[in-house]
C-alpha cells in the first residue's frame, strides 16, 4: 500500500472526522508530515509518490529525528512533538488496518526523550500592578489592551484562546466567560468583578466598529477585522517593554506569562487543583501539578500587593471614573474570604 495513501486518509478522514482535531492541530500535523516524507523517500532513495507502508520503520523514524536535531537544531521538545505525530499517524495506521498492527505497535512503542525543563516564567504581582498602569486609557484602544490584560491575568487563558473569544461567550450579569480551549472543548469560568465591568463598558463604549465578517468578535483591531493571537503577542510584548528590563524579558513569554501568574495567583490563595486545572483548560492534571512545585513563602506578600492594586482607581479621567465604582461597594477582605 502506498504511504501517501494513507498520508491522505489521515488528514481527510481521521484527524477532522474521526478524532475531531482543530484546524490548528492538522495544521501542526501537516507541518511534521512535510518534514518528513521528504526524508523518507531521500533515506530509501526512491520518490515520495513510491513510498510504501512497508517502508516504515523505528530506524527510519529514529533516524528522521536525530536529524531534525543535528540538521535542523530543533530541541527536544520539539523532536518529541515530531514523534507524537507520527505515533498518532501510527495508530490510524493500526485502527484502518489491524493486519499492520505489529509494526504500528513498534513505532508507537518509540520512547519521547527527556529534556531539560524551563523555570516557570511568571509575572510578579508588583509587575503586574506597574504593567496595568503602563497602559494609556486615553489613546486610541487603551481601554481595548487594558481590559484585555486584565482578561488574561485574571482567566489564565492561552493568546488563541482570547482571539477567538466571542460576544456572547461574555455572560456580565453572572460575571461568567465561556472559552474554546485545546481540542474545541468549552470550560466555562468565573471573572472577578472587575475584569467583567471592565468587559461590559469595552463592548458597550470603547469596542472599534468590525466588519461584517468579525462582528461577533470580543477584540478588534484598528483595520476592523479580529485580533489574532500574534497581535495579542506584540500587545502584551509591547507592555512588557515598558516595564521590565532586557534580562527579565528573556526569561518569560509575553502572553503565557499572564497565564502562569494567574495560576500562581490561585495557588498562593490555596485554590484546589482540580479548579486551578478547569480554569487553565490542562487535559492532564499533570500539566497543573507543576505550579506546586513552586516555593510560595511570600503568599502574604502576594495578597497584600493584590488587595492594595484592587483599592486603586484606573486613573482620574472622567470617562473611566465610573468603572471602578463597584470596588466599594464591599469590603475586599471579605471579598477575598469569599474566593
Amino acid at each position: 500500500m502506498r504511504l501517501t495513501s494513507c498520508v491522505i486518509m489521515f488528514f481527510d478522514q481521521y484527524l477532522p472526522h474521526i478524532k475531531g482535531c482543530s484546524p490548528n492541530t492538522i495544521k501542526s500535523y501537516r507541518d511534521t508530515i512535510a518534514l518528513f516524507l521528504p526524508f523518507a523517500a531521500e533515506h530509501h532513495s526512491v520518490k515520495i509518490d513510491s513510498l510504501k507502508l512497508e517502508h516504515l520503520s523505528t530506524d527510519l523514524i529514529l533516524n528522521f529525528l536525530n536529524q531534525l536535531e543535528s540538521h535542523r537544531h530543533n530541541i527536544a521538545k520539539t523532536r518529541n512533538h515530531r514523534l507524537a505525530v507520527l505515533k498518532s499517524f501510527a495508530k490510524m495506521i493500526r485502527f484502518m488496518y489491524p493486519d499492520k498492527q505489529k509494526l504500528t505497535d513498534t513505532i508507537i512503542a518509540i520512547p519521547q526523550k527527556r529534556s531539560q525543563k524551563k523555570l516557570i516564567g511568571f509575572l510578579y504581582p508588583q509587575e503586574i500592578i506597574k504593567i496595568f498602569k503602563a497602559v494609556n486609557l486615553t489613546q486610541k484602544d487603551g481601554f481595548r489592551d487594558y481590559t484585555l490584560l486584565h482578561l488574561l491575568y485574571d482567566t489564565g487563558a492561552r493568546a488563541t484562546e482570547i482571539a477567538t473569544l466571542q460576544l456572547d461567550y461574555f455572560d456580565y450579569k453572572n460575571k461568567t466567560l465561556a472559552i474554546l480551549g485545546k481540542g474545541n472543548r468549552y470550560r466555562q469560568i468565573e471573572i472577578l468583578s472587575k475584569t467583567a465591568e471592565l468587559v461590559h463598558q469595552y463592548i458597550i463604549k470603547y469596542r472599534r466598529s468590525p466588519n461584517l465578517l468579525y462582528i461577533d468578535n470580543l477584540f478588534i483591531n484598528q483595520r476592523g477585522a479580529a485580533l489574532t493571537r500574534h497581535g495579542i503577542n506584540r500587545l502584551c510584548k509591547k507592555y512588557l517593554d515598558r516595564v521590565l528590563n532586557s534580562k527579565r524579558l528573556t526569561l518569560i513569554h509575553p502572553v503565557h506569562s499572564f497565564r502562569h501568574s494567574c495560576a500562581i495567583r490561585m495557588v498562593s490563595e490555596e485554590k484546589a487543583i482540580s479548579e486551578i486545572k478547569n480554569r487553565l483548560g490542562h487535559s492532564n492534571v499533570q500539566s497543573t501539578m507543576v505550579y506546586l512545585q513552586l516555593d510560595l513563602n511570600k503568599k502574604r506578600q502576594l495578597q497584600d500587593d493584590f488587595i492594595k492594586f484592587t483599592r486603586q482607581h484606573l486613573a482620574s479621567d472622567p470617562k473611566i471614573d465610573e468603572l471602578v465604582q463597584w470596588e466599594n461597594k464591599q469590603n475586599i477582605l471579605e471579598w477575598l474570604d469569599s474566593l
